[in-house]
């Protein structure tokens, strides 16, 4: 049995397929992968272990159709038809519940950098910008007693209101379409229309999946009625908020700051205004970027190749459906 993997992945996935006696193929070289070569080395594989491969469309599959398991080291799923790879009767497994901690404290790291000017001000101090400051100069907002909104408030959303509430007694909003009664509970969380909890939000972070519905969810008319004080927080996808509307939302000064670990596209240009506005933050797609949660998706991913391989049902699996074919 051999597995291709498309990218680097942390010693322990290495270890743990040798370990079962199986053999791999590991994509080393820059750049990534493109369709057509990955569909090539899947050819030679029984199984392939994917961190974010381009291309995984329905033909994909076809194509690819001996494949015993696709292990995605990842929890989202969005640019891949799972319903072809279903079709084509392969199981798609993902990296669930491992990131929850890492992401949301990549969301709270963003509030707090946005909301001190933190990076601003870092790279004023390096352009020779730090002399005497005056008492009314780069000030910053405080978040403790401030109303933080949640837009899909599940396991992530969870993490970052449990955080916020014992750190900074701040007030939870949440929407989504079915009500979270355990956060409700525990945290105080209050279930909103999407139009009241953009209008009471000090901070607004998003962390709803991307699919058709959510697509381009925040542009410019979602900004125009968030307060001129408040900050947007996307760590989800950058498929969920109109870039070029949310710079114009700053610009015009609708909204006071905007922290992004998902950009859209992905990697963000280097000339993008965004990276040159003070009261804006970008990562590069940091939210599971600690060696903790690295290793645990890696583990995850490699406990559903080998399940495939073996026959077995993978015990992360996105379309679980596959099995009844």
């Amino acid at each position: 049995m051999k597995v291709f993997i498309n990218k680097i992945i942390p010693d322990i996935g290495y270890r743990m397929l040798e370990e079962a006696g199986v053999e791999y193929t590991v994509w080393k070289e820059k750049p990534v992968l493109d369709r057509e070569q990955a569909i090539h080395f899947c050819k030679g594989h029984d199984a392939f272990l994917s961190a974010g491969q381009p291309g995984m469309d329905a033909d994909f599959f076809r194509q690819c159709s001996h494949l015993k398991a696709v292990a995605l080291h990842s929890v989202g799923f969005d640019g891949i038809d799972i319903q072809g790879a279903t079709e084509y009767g392969i199981p798609i497994g993902n990296t669930p519940h491992v990131l929850n901690k890492a992401t949301a404290e990549t969301a709270l790291l963003l509030m707090l950098t946005v909301a001190r000017k933190a990076l601003f001000l870092h790279n004023k101090i390096k352009k020779g910008g730090w002399g005497i400051s005056q008492p009314t100069q780069d000030l910053g907002f405080d978040l403790a007693g401030k109303t933080l909104g949640i837009v899909g408030l599940g396991r992530i959303g969870a993490e970052l209101a449990r955080m916020c509430t014992v750190s900074w007694n701040m007030k939870i909003l949440y929407h989504n379409r079915r009500r979270n009664e355990e956060a409700e509970k525990e945290f105080g969380a209050v279930k909103v229309s999407m139009d009241d909890l953009l209008a009471q939000s000090d901070v607004v972070s998003v962390h709803t999946a991307l699919t058709a519905e959510t697509k381009g969810m925040f542009g410019y008319e979602e900004f125009k009625k968030m307060k001129p004080s408040s900050i947007f927080i996307n760590t989800a996808r950058g498929g969920i908020h109109k870039e070029d509307e949310l710079i114009r939302a700053l610009d015009e000064k609708l909204i006071w700051g905007v922290g992004l670990d998902v950009t859209n596209p992905e990697p963000m240009k280097a000339d993008n205004p965004l990276l040159e506005m003070e009261n804006a933050v970008v990562f590069p797609h940091i939210g599971s970027a600690t060696k903790e949660t690295r290793d645990e998706m890696t583990r995850c991913a490699v406990e559903n190749i080998l399940a495939g391989l073996r026959g077995e049902r993978l015990p992360y699996p996105v379309n679980p459906e596959v099995y009844g074919k």
